[in-house]
């Protein structure tokens, strides 16, 4: 997996399934929210998520009050997303 960084749009590429992904996702986007209240977060080519980051991203929206917006790549991830009623809260669309 890699990760990177332009303003406030996080870019993963690759699977997202080790909990050192988790570590890298959670560590970037700690830098971005100290910045911007207003991130997306672009999940290219992933077709799953962990439940880390599933929990952090939670975190992120309901306890700290950021403004996500999560774009996916694979069809497989959308359902999942919708699967697990996250649509709404992460504003999930499917890029």
């Amino acid at each position: 997996m890699e990760i990177s960084t332009s303003s406030n749009v996080v870019t993963i590429t690759g699977n997202i399934k080790a909990i050192t992904d988790y570590q890298k996702i959670k560590s970037v986007l700690d830098v971005v929210v100290q910045n911007s209240k207003s991130v997306t977060i672009e999940m290219k080519d992933s077709i799953s998520v962990i439940s880390s980051v599933i929990g952090y991203l939670t975190k992120l929206v309901q306890k700290d009050g950021i403004n996500l917006s999560v774009r996916v790549g694979d069809a497989g991830l959308m359902d999942l997303f919708e699967d697990l009623n996250l649509v709404p809260l992460f504003q999930v669309k499917k890029i």
